[in-house]
């Protein structure tokens, strides 16, 4: 071995160095083929070639490398120029790699123009909504249904007054698309549910009778329509259907016998009121009678004093007195005899029973 060393004439520090960074760069070798060899093989073959560096940066980063060769190797097969760095940025972003490159495959197969840009931005609008980016581009080519109202609002129908006064309960049905322009920013499926039944609402309100609403379902849908209910929306209204039409209540005879019941009621109150205004006036003439009479009274006391006044004035003589006494005596018999007498027989006074 010595002589082999000495023979080279390389010094054997030198040769140790070699070997060392030989088996370093074999060990570096065989890690990036552990690691990135099947990688770097499938997208090399598929047409979507990546280079070490990508990967190792991908690698760095902390970023899953299989998931995003896999993301360009599918669009790279669905021609769409997709590069590592575009679906690794959207990634450290928090987005869905995998789905936004199905979503840019489905409108590629399907002629609607979409961005990457506009798909990231779709799809970081969707997280946590339950929504992807997916569905928004299949529900733009393939449109969809909505129920108005919406059955999780624990609705079953829409209830509108004609102007007769009676109900009329409605059931629409809405089919939509995404409008993947204004998606981003753009109002959600409850603000077209809410639109459609206000529309309904105000269409069958403004309807003389309800036998119209009955007999042409159609004059709300198409009043509808015209309104442009999907302005500043993510969806286009592509039809309004009404599923069911059902008259409800009079409302208009409930609202009239409600306010015939409050006119009684205030009616009721006003005769209460003057029937105790009547209460308090007889009330106040029986107070009249009795003051009147006990004037009555203390005027009849003054006559004996009176007539003692005039006998000592000389002014009544005794032969007077009884001529008076007589007269009362005579009257009293004749009252007696008569029973009731009215009050002007009686000159003014009360009767006797």
């Amino acid at each position: 071995m010595t002589s082999i060393i000495a023979q080279s004439g390389i010094p054997l520090p030198l040769n140790l160095i070699f070997y060392s960074v030989g088996g370093v760069v074999l060990l570096v070798a065989g890690i990036l083929v552990l690691n990135f060899g099947m990688i770097y093989i499938r997208a090399l073959f598929s047409g979507a070639k990546v280079t070490i560096t990508e990967l190792i940066a991908l690698r760095l980063r902390r970023i899953p490398v299989g998931l995003i060769v896999d993301g360009r190797i599918t669009a790279v097969k669905s021609g769409l120029p997709i590069s590592i760095d575009d679906l690794s940025t959207h990634f450290l972003a928090g987005g869905n790699v995998q789905m936004v490159v199905l979503a840019l495959v489905a409108a590629k197969k399907a002629g609607i123009n979409l961005v990457f840009d506009r798909a990231c931005a779709i799809d970081l609008a969707t997280k946590g909504t339950g929504k992807t980016v997916l569905e928004a581009v299949k529900t733009s080519v393939n449109p969809k249904v909505i129920d108005c109202p919406a059955p999780s609002a624990g609705k079953t129908t829409i209830d509108a007054v004609a102007k007769d006064g009676i109900v009329i309960r409605a059931k629409a049905r809405v089919t939509v698309r995404t409008n993947l322009d204004r998606f981003v920013g753009g109002a959600t499926e409850e603000t077209i549910i809410a639109r459609v039944g206000e529309g309904i609402v105000s269409t069958i309100g403004s309807a003389s009778s309800y036998k119209e609403v009955l007999e042409n379902p159609d004059r709300i849908s198409k009043t509808v329509l015209d309104k442009a209910l999907d302005s500043n929306t993510a969806f286009e209204i592509l039809s309004i259907d009404i599923a069911d039409v059902d008259v409800g209540e009079n409302v208009g005879a409930k609202l009239q016998a409600e306010q015939a019941e409050a006119n009684k009621l205030i009616a009721q109150a006003q005769a209460e009121v003057r029937r105790a205004a009547a209460v308090a006036t007889e009330q106040e003439m029986v107070a009249r009678v009795s003051e009147m009479r006990a004037r009555v009274v203390e005027a009849e006391a003054q006559i004996p004093i009176a007539i003692a006044g005039a006998f000592e004035r000389g002014n009544l003589g005794i032969m007077d007195y009884y001529r008076m006494k007589n007269v009362q005596a005579d009257t009293a018999m004749r009252e007696s005899i008569g029973g009731d007498i009215p009050d002007s027989a009686a000159g003014g006074s009360s009767p006797k029973k």
